[in-house]
């Protein structure tokens, strides 16, 4: 297995990601392109002390951005959606 703190990047703070937090007891977060579910879920678990039911995975493309005349394309990166169980919870905003 990869080190930990190097699959799991950063949370995914939008609006959509603390919706599913509150409704469906998910969270969204950036991780590691190279990454599997399996990897992602161990991580999680480890580092949160939490249990996970359900991983889903998504490879996001860079958008491309433009600066006056010329053009340029932000990274691609990766993204896991994770279910959590009925008991378990993640707050990334407790802490700021």
């Amino acid at each position: 297995m990869k080190n930990m703190y190097g699959v799991i990047k950063k949370p995914c703070l939008t609006e959509k990601g603390l919706g599913l937090q509150e409704i469906n007891n998910q969270v969204v977060v950036k991780v590691d392109p190279t990454a599997n579910k399996i990897e992602i879920k161990e991580a999680v678990e480890k580092l949160f002390n939490v249990k996970v039911t359900k991983v889903r995975t998504a490879n996001m493309h860079g958008k491309l951005k433009r600066v006056g005349r010329h053009f340029g394309q932000q990274s691609d990166w990766k993204k896991a959606i994770v279910t959590l169980e009925a008991g378990s919870k993640i707050d990334f905003l407790e802490k700021i």
